[in-house]
């Protein structure tokens, strides 16, 4: 009894002050969680603020902002309301640093900025989400075992600052090995911190260094999303396992053994789940198999399967621009809104079939969406292209010459294609992926409006690049990739690090062997290495059919992958050898 008359007395107290008492110092390591159960309606509210855009009049325009719910942020604002109700303080702490620049905390940062005098940032890194590395290349470490990078935060508010101005911002990198952090934090006073100031420069506020010269540069240009009328994220149809097979027969016949078992069998048997909006028997009776609702989709790159495209089984179908690929011929240009895996623009591919939503990267941050190039009406008459028609006046301007929407022979005009293989050919250049590559993190890209000097040399640099990535260049037909070794074709290696696939050999050959006794000879290093979004497609391709065994098809297609992956490199260099950023 006598404790616990104690320990009330000791909580009525810290009420009394926590209710009562103005807060002038909040410090702490809140807890990190994406997916915040903390849902009280005090805390919702005021995190209304961090869901507007800068300036905090208008709703944020984001499709999904629930990455403002981490229960991080949710401190961050919680600390500031109660300084803000003071007049005056100091928050400190230590905390993700995914807020620094996500595109989607733009309206957050503006908030912070607009309430405190000075922000200090010690951005500590160690993101192994990112794969961040020292600027060197060396290791980088978290000071944490976690896998999100931190940083560690001060903002201070005076009460002193002018009504409508916002605060500065001194940052400081710290990137290295573990050890090396704690030391320089141990030994390292906060005012020999060797902090460098920020601009705040609209609209993304970012409170990481940027190089603002480029982005006067970049902000010149067009946008594709403007550029394109309609486009839209690809096709989840959250159950793949049952809609979509590398093969069209055997697609078929579970398809077709869904409508004729019992539900729980089609539970047991399929490996279906049912979910609140989507009940087996529902759709068995609502629905029948229609051999015309089999289609082609882009799955992943250079990996073309089956789905049966019934809008009852997709979960979100997308039909709006996908309906334009089953219609007739088209293409369509296929980007990630923004990248986060690794530190290289590598996030553009292309598709002539509708696209399932991981086809340039499976990280929900990074879903894929895609521009058709041609939109059909639903008579499947003539098609019409998808270009917004004050950017293809400029680009009559600037070329002198007309625009068609079919392609006609000779340059005497130009045609959707040939603005689509000028996007595309400024996409694969280095050098404009290297210099705008902390805006080409945040949003579609931008690119340079076209010049008549140019435009044909990279229209047909780039329509070598596509027809490569769609597997139908004549280039492809001259493989140095062999497969020397007869036996069962199935693939067990894992691919792993335990496991390695590719041996190197010599001059930056190396063997990919699929099995103990089979194996690719004579393949590239720089080709096994190549990246498209979040994927090396030639390691990729193979890992999603371990435990498979290969066709005849299936082995050419591995070599034309290869190969297609070589060529893209060397062509890349000679889109830099004419673009120039």
């Amino acid at each position: 009894n006598l404790f616990s008359t104690w320990l009330s007395g000791e909580s009525k107290e810290a009420n009394k002050v926590k209710k009562d008492t103005p807060v002038m110092v909040i410090m702490g390591n809140p807890p990190y969680s994406g997916e915040s159960v903390n849902k009280g309606g005090w805390i919702m509210g005021l995190m209304e603020d961090y869901k507007k855009e800068p300036g905090g009049t208008e709703k944020l325009k984001e499709r999904n902002p629930k990455w403002i719910n981490d229960d991080y942020v949710k401190f961050l604002r919680y600390g500031q309301h109660f300084i803000e109700k003071t007049g005056s303080g100091i928050l400190a702490f230590v905390n993700p640093h995914g807020y620094l620049d996500n595109p989607t905390f733009r309206g957050m940062r503006w908030h912070l900025l607009n309430t405190y005098d000075d922000i200090y940032i010690i951005d500590l890194h160690g993101n192994a989400k990112k794969k961040e590395t020292c600027p060197d290349g060396s290791k980088d470490e978290n000071v944490f075992d976690i896998m999100q990078g931190v940083s560690i935060n001060l903002l201070i508010k005076t009460g002193k600052k002018k009504k409508g101005t916002l605060a500065q911002i001194h940052h400081f990198d710290l990137y290295g090995r573990r050890k090396f952090k704690y030391d320089f934090l141990e030994h390292t006073a906060f005012e020999d911190v060797p902090y460098q100031p920020l601009p705040n420069v609209e609209p993304m506020y970012f409170m990481t260094p940027k190089d603002f010269k480029a982005q006067a540069e970049y902000d010149k240009g067009f946008s594709v999303k403007d550029m394109f009328g309609i486009k839209n994220v690809g096709i989840v149809t959250s159950r793949d396992g049952l809609v979509i097979d590398f093969d069209k027969t055997t697609l078929v016949k579970r398809i077709k053994s869904f409508f004729e078992l019992p539900a729980e069998q089609v539970k047991t048997k399929l490996g279906v789940r049912e979910n609140k909006s989507w009940n087996i028997e529902n759709i068995q009776n609502n629905n029948y198999f229609d051999d015309s609702f089999i289609h082609e989709v882009g799955y992943r790159p250079f990996d073309i399967r089956k789905i049966y495209f019934d809008s009852g089984f997709i979960e979100r179908s997308r039909l709006d621009v996908m309906s334009h690929f089953f219609r007739g011929e088209n293409i369509g240009l296929s980007l990630c809104k923004q990248f986060k895996s690794g530190d290289k623009y590598v996030h553009s591919f292309i598709s002539n079939q509708a696209i399932e939503s991981s086809y340039v990267s499976n990280k929900t941050s990074e879903i894929t969406s895609i521009f058709p190039l041609y939109l059909y009406p639903n008579d499947k008459t003539k098609r019409n292209p998808n270009l917004n028609h004050t950017e293809i006046k400029v680009f009559e301007k600037n070329l002198s010459l007309p625009f068609v929407a079919e392609k006609q022979e000779g340059n005497s005009s130009f045609a959707p294609i040939d603005v689509l293989d000028y996007i595309y050919a400024v996409l694969h250049s280095p050098n404009y992926r290297d210099k705008f590559k902390e805006f080409l993190k945040i949003d579609f890209p931008r690119m340079p409006y076209p010049n008549s000097d140019t435009f044909w040399q990279l229209v047909e640099i780039d329509s070598q690049i596509r027809q490569l990535h769609l597997i139908e260049s004549p280039l492809l037909n001259e493989l140095e990739v062999t497969y020397p070794q007869a036996g069962d074709n199935i693939i067990t290696r894992k691919l792993t690090k335990t496991n390695i696939g590719y041996e190197p050999t010599s001059n930056e050959q190396g063997k990919v062997w699929i099995n103990d006794e089979q194996y690719f000879d004579n393949v590239p290093l720089i080709a096994w290495k190549f990246y498209i979004g979040g994927y090396q497609p030639a390691q990729k391709w193979l890992k999603d059919r371990k435990g498979r065994e290969l066709s005849f098809d299936d082995i050419v297609h591995y070599q034309k992958i290869i190969k297609a992956l070589i060529e893209t490199n060397r062509l890349m260099q000679e889109v830099d050898n004419i673009l120039v950023v």
